[in-house]
Order: structure tokens, then C-alpha cells, then sequence
């Protein structure tokens, strides 16, 4: 009598799903969203992902790598094509909408982001190399093109917030009588918006005084 063949064992699947850049970047996005800048740390984000924090070292060095990997990601939403084929002045308008949008939807971010160097991030680099080539082919000096970028950018984060702003942040209140001038221009501006945010209004008329702007000084520059 012969010993009955084992029937081969069933291929396990592990309990979690392995760790990557992808799965780490996107808990550290999340812890961010609900806990600000300061809830980020390295075993926050091993505990979001069900894992011991010596695992999540064996693929990120530091808080400050992970950190990178988001600034990528994000910027990754960041629409830019404009440049390669649109006036500059267009594609900065189309540019600037879209990177304050997405922004505004990871607005714990922007106090991080704004000082963080790009060094070794592909996604963020491509981004700034396509926003350089289109002022380049425009006529910008070399020298005056990332000064450009970065009044920009400064216009923007600071923007993106105000979108997160409560709705009443002008209000005058009971001192509205010591403050008349200041409380009627709010009270107009609000009604001169009409369907438009009062964000949106500001954004709108902040970049047209950007690009006019910057419009006249590449003309200097190419007189």
C-alpha cells in the first residue's frame, strides 16, 4: 500500500500588500491631509501601513525622502503642456490655474513644499524644465527666467491658501462703522463676483497684473 500523494500546498498571499515608493508616498499624503505637516513622521506612516518601522526603512532612508517623493507626486498633477506650443503668457495663465488648484486640494503641503529643494526629484525638475524652455523660446533673458518662475510660484502657494480661507475672513463685524471704506470694498468686491469665489476674483485679478507685468518687462528686455 502506497502513501497518498499530498496535494500541493496552496500559494499563500501574504497578509498586507508589499511596500512601495507609491504606497509610502500616498499614506504620507494622507497622514498630511489629516494631521498637518507635523503628524508626518517616519512611524506615523509605518503605523498607517500596518508595518514595523524598521520595513519602511528598507525603503525610504529618511522623513526627508519621503517628503521628495511627495513634492513628485503632486507636482506630477501639475499641467504644463501649454508651453511647449502656446504663447507664453497663455501657458503661464494655464499653468498657474492649474498648479494653484491642485494646491488648494493639498494646501498643508505648501508651507513644505515652498522651501523644499528639488534636488533629485525628475518630476518636479521636468516641470520647471518646461516652464524654463517656454519663457526661453518667448525671448526671456536666462538670467531673468527663474526670478519669473519663482514671483510666480510665491503668487501662487500664497493663493492656494487663501482658497482654504473661511468665506467671512474680511468681515468687519461690530467694528464696521470705525472701518467704513475697508468694509464697503469687501462688501462690493463680494457682490462684483457674483457666481465666482471671492478666491477665484482675487486669483483672476492677481495673475492678469502678473502677466501684464511680465509683459512689459520682456519687452524692455527685448528693446
Amino acid at each position: 500500500m502506497t502513501a497518498a500523494t499530498p496535494a500541493p500546498r496552496r500559494a499563500g498571499r501574504p497578509p498586507r500588500s508589499v511596500l512601495s515608493k507609491e504606497r509610502i508616498t500616498d499614506a504620507a499624503l494622507e497622514l498630511i491631509a489629516s494631521e498637518g505637516y507635523a503628524g508626518l513622521t517616519m512611524s506615523a506612516v509605518a503605523r498607517r501601513l500596518r508595518v514595523a518601522p524598521s520595513a519602511l526603512y528598507n525603503h525610504a532612508e529618511s522623513k526627508q525622502e519621503v517628503l521628495g517623493w511627495v513634492q513628485d507626486h503632486v507636482m506630477t498633477m501639475v499641467e504644463f503642456d501649454a508651453f511647449a506650443d502656446q504663447p507664453w503668457d497663455e501657458a503661464v495663465r494655464r499653468w498657474a490655474w492649474s498648479y494653484r488648484e491642485i494646491f488648494a486640494r493639498h494646501a498643508p503641503l505648501v508651507p513644505v513644499i515652498a522651501v523644499m529643494p528639488v534636488t533629485d526629484a525628475p518630476e518636479t525638475l521636468r516641470m520647471y524644465e518646461e516652464v524654463a524652455r517656454g519663457f526661453q523660446r518667448a525671448g526671456w533673458p536666462e538670467d531673468r527666467i527663474v526670478p519669473a518662475i519663482v514671483a510666480l510660484e510665491s503668487f501662487i502657494y500664497g493663493s492656494a491658501l487663501d482658497v482654504t480661507a473661511p468665506g467671512d475672513i474680511f468681515d468687519s463685524g461690530t467694528l464696521a462703522d470705525r472701518f467704513p471704506v475697508f468694509t464697503a470694498a469687501v462688501r462690493s468686491a463680494s457682490a462684483a463676483a457674483g457666481s465666482e469665489t471671492a478666491a477665484d476674483a482675487a486669483f483672476r485679478a492677481g495673475l492678469d497684473g502678473m502677466i501684464t507685468g511680465l509683459r512689459q518687462q520682456l519687452a524692455a528686455y527685448s528693446s
